[in-house]
């Protein structure tokens, strides 16, 4: 009889090798490849799918903290393959604590043997803050390689430097005599290409031929970084950080940490920024750092062998990556808890802290800007706030939670569109397309055409005298030997009002082209772009706000502050906190957004602004949905992720939820002493599930343990192998004592030694709450449900994550679902390893055993209420 799936099937892809060797662009770069859709019928749902029967899974059993059964302690020999996970699968965390408990007081014991063994107890001890030196290291390197290279290749767009062709515009004209302060970007080393192919750096004829070039090197750029994606590294695209929050929380995911993904990612997140697509490189450099986290804790045994050590390294990873990205070493820290991180503990955090020191000293060291600095928009206000000035910052807030919950509607909307559309079959044509759509509009606005981290520093940095952009066009009648920070509010003049409208058109272009470019099969961040719409909307509230104080200081809201001659208002800081509040409205950050803020502008002043900012952002995007950006992309993608974030309001109870359900198939279940090799092979060829509960008898149903089927398989194999006298009919023990058997008999098998003997266990009454927060905070694949002690049935992840997404749809949850009812089919492969035929989505030429259960399930089928 079979009995509910125990574990997520639909994960497995082949691994890797299926990626690349698929068929279609989708199934090429889309990485895992599936979607949670509960409203498809196709056999590869990532929650419910179908296996191959003989493909060896591993999953995790749910042993307790305080197990005195170790898998590998009572083997006479560790076997290869135990204890290791299969791509798309989720680690058992509390098995995998054990395991480096067990680890720990086995080093301890033997230290005081000899020297050797003292040095590799420091060795081990120290192994922890060797990896992540080396990947703060690593981290801060590639990202001022990254910002370089970004550079160089932004500006080669516009033209070259003839007198070294390494230098980009700026370093190109520091040592020109003849830069003038008026045209300080203009020196007659740098040619634009319009002066190089045509020889003219006026008129007409040289726009359109600065024009054509910026769109031929856009689009190079563009279709050189997606055909290196495609090629070479499918996991390279997108963000990054969805799937580390995945990873983090115990998902596996082969190959998206690898040396390939990160050496093509490095190499396409600069194309894709030189491209001038609406995307920005800070959130693909966390899973840069996270790739050398990965690779570089394999040269250590205590994390290259424990998958829930090894996150505890990508956990300070995450930190150095938003460290370098923003030159913000304690909000990094801060990010890694409060967004990326599942499993946080105390040593973990003074780890990710020396990692995002490291990677801030390297990159300091490196000065990829030239401004001593760690991030290019580095600004200081001389100028207090005022408390007048809460309001037009709370309503930044306002409109940075609006464009959060546009954003985050509109471009899961659009990507789902392109997964199940022919259009997301052609990514590299979709690249293109976006590609050349910026390139043409961005040219013409010159707030477009900047480099998205240029537009950000002139946008936040205030107006002085020694400024020339026309954002600081005032009607300036002051005595030119006044200081910078006694410059007074003045009238607007014709180039402040012409920016404004051209920073309108940006915003607008802004807005649009991020809700199509994020999500496209190339490296994209999204913290530059949002930040970027904030600043353009926080600069021309701040302008507004400065016209008004001083056209109206005699009004009661301005009279005690901003007297006439007075510096009272400073746009750059609307700007900074509209960065900030749409940053915060897309992502939903808090703490550590406002902490990178402060410390990317050095505006430790405006903590205060900043935190109503991005608290009412937060709160007006929570209005309209509860889910931030990566969240959603997480929910979109189907990976198993329990957002701890989320809370869990209903009353459901564990019989509600666990399998089998009412008038299903019992559990496939083992028995402790009764079972011959034969009947365990059988039943893992006939079933596709990923363990079985083992039971003292068939008569008293009491729980033993719990077995992995890919235990069972290794054991078995190696048995036969290493051990004579096992066959078919040998009798497998899983009881601390062999029973009496007939002289006559085989030798029996005992597995004993790979039985978890304290699974996890709730009562059939236990509230759903309870679970979920066990799930949650423990990490478990999967929990039994017992009655005094009598195994009633199971609860696994997946079965978690059906419940709250038919609870989300305000479907009954007692109700059979479709998706149950369709799983209970024989399995898709025959006991003879070939595929079934199907016809409607039911299998033909059913053996005789299996006929009559599937005329039930089809009443079932047809009975349920889709």
């Amino acid at each position: 009889m079979e009995s509910e799936q125990l574990f997520h099937r639909g994960y497995y892809r082949n691994s890797y090798n299926s990626i690349t060797s698929a068929s279609s662009d989708e199934e090429l770069l889309d990485g895992a490849g599936v979607i949670m859709d509960f409203q498809t019928s196709e056999d590869d749902n990532l929650l419910d799918g179908d296996t191959a029967v003989g493909t060896h899974y591993t999953m995790t059993n749910g042993g307790s903290i305080n197990s005195s059964t170790h898998l590998l302690d009572l083997l006479d020999e560790p076997i290869p393959g135990v204890g290791t996970y299969d791509d798309f699968h989720t680690i058992d965390w509390v098995r995998e604590k054990c395991k480096d408990r067990e680890r720990h007081r086995r080093i301890n014991s033997k230290k005081k043997e000899s020297a050797w063994e003292m040095t590799k107890s420091l060795y081990d001890a120290w192994s922890g803050w060797l990896v992540v030196t080396l990947t703060g290291l690593a981290s801060g390197a590639l990202a001022g390689l990254i910002d370089i290279a970004a550079d160089w290749m932004t500006d080669l767009k516009e033209g070259i430097c003839l007198s070294a062709l390494w230098y980009n515009h700026e370093q190109c004209c520091w040592g020109s005599n003849e830069t003038t302060f008026e045209e300080r970007d203009k020196c007659p080393q740098w040619k634009t290409w319009a002066e190089l192919i045509i020889g003219q750096a006026e008129g007409p004829g040289s726009y359109i031929m600065n024009y054509i070039m910026y769109i031929f090197w856009a689009l190079s750029f563009a279709f050189l970084a997606v055909s290196l994606v495609k090629v070479f590294a499918p996991y390279a695209c997108g963000s990054g950080i969805p799937e580390i929050k995945t990873i983090l929380s115990g998902f596996i995911i082969r190959g998206y940490l690898g040396k390939w993904t990160l050496m093509i990612k490095t190499i396409t997140l600069v194309l894709a920024v030189a491209s001038g697509l609406s995307l920005g490189k800070e959130g693909p450099l966390v899973h840069v750092a996270c790739c050398c986290g990965n690779i570089f804790s394999y040269l250590f045994p205590k994390y290259s062998t424990n998958e829930a050590k090894k996150r505890e390294v990508l956990s300070a990873a995450s930190a150095a990556g938003v460290s370098v990205a923003f030159g913000a070493p304690i909000g990094g820290v801060l990010f890694s808890l409060e967004e990326v991180s599942y499993y946080f503990p105390l040593k973990t955090l003074w780890r990710s802290f020396f990692a995002a020191l490291v990677a801030a000293f390297v990159l300091r060291s490196i000065n990829p800007f030239g401004n001593s600095r760690l991030v290019l928009f580095y600004v200081e206000y001389h100028t207090p706030w005022y408390l007048f000035e809460l309001f037009p910052f709370i309503l930044l807030g306002v409109f940075g939670g609006l464009w959060g919950a546009f954003f985050i509607r509109a471009n899961i909307a659009w990507c789902r569109r392109r997964k199940s559309t022919r259009f997301g079959k052609y990514p590299v044509l979709e690249v293109i397309i976006v590609a050349a759509i910026t390139a043409v509009i961005a040219f013409p606005n010159p707030y477009t055409r900047l480099n998205t981290s240029e537009l950000i520093k002139e946008l936040f940095t205030d107006c002085g005298p020694l400024e020339s952009s026309s954002l600081c066009d005032y009607r300036n009648d002051m005595n030119a030997s006044k200081i910078v920070d006694d410059i007074p509010d003045r009238p607007a003049g014709v180039g402040v009002y012409s920016a404004i409208w051209q920073l309108c058109l940006a915003l607008i272009f802004k807005i649009i082209m991020t809700v199509f470019t994020f999500g496209i099969k190339v490296p994209s961040g999204l913290f530059i772009p949002s930040m970027a719409i904030g600043a353009i909307a926080g600069r021309i509230v701040g302008i507004a706000v400065e016209q008004l104080a001083y056209y109206h200081h005699d009004w009661f809201i301005f009279k005690e502050w901003c007297e006439v001659g007075a510096d009272c208002i400073t746009p750059g800081l609307y700007a900074m906190v509209g960065a900030a509040a749409c940053l915060g409205g897309v992502t939903r950050m808090t703490v550590s957004l406002v902490v990178i803020v402060f410390e990317l502008t050095g505006g430790l002043e405006y903590i205060v602004p900043l935190m109503a900012a991005v608290m009412t952002s937060k709160w007006v995007g929570d209005a309209f949905g509860r889910e931030g950006i990566y969240e959603a992309h997480i929910r979109l993608n189907g990976y198993p992720f329990l957002d701890a974030k989320e809370e869990f309001t209903h009353t459901t109870l564990a019989a509600d939820v666990m399998r089998p359900r009412r008038n299903d198939p019992p559990l496939a279940v083992l028995t402790q002493d009764n079972m011959t090799v034969d009947d365990i092979e059988n039943m893992i060829n006939e079933t596709s599930y990923n363990g079985f509960p083992v039971i003292m008898s068939k008569e008293s149903q009491r729980l033993v343990g719990f077995a992995l089927r890919r235990d069972l398989t290794i054991a078995i194999e190696s048995a036969r192998k290493k051990q004579e006298g096992i066959v078919g009919s040998s009798r497998v023990c899983f009881a601390q004592h062999t029973p009496s058997l007939p002289a006559e008999s085989p030798r029996p098998l005992k597995l004993r030694s790979i039985l978890d003997m304290s699974p996890f266990t709730v009562t059939d009454h236990t509230p759903m709450e309870i679970v979920v927060d066990i799930f949650r905070k423990l990490g478990l694949r999967q929990c039994l449900v017992t009655h005094n002690g009598i195994v009633l049935g199971i609860i696994t992840k997946k079965n978690i994550l059906e419940h709250l997404e038919q609870l989300k749809q305000h479907v009954d949850p007692l109700t059979p679902p479709w998706h149950y009812n369709k799983k209970r089919y024989p399995p898709s492969y025959g006991p003879d390893g070939k595929p079934r035929p199907r016809f409607n989505n039911v299998q033909l030429n059913l053996v005789d055993e299996e006929r009559e259960e599937t005329e039930e399930e089809v009443h079932l089928l047809n009975s349920t209420t889709l």
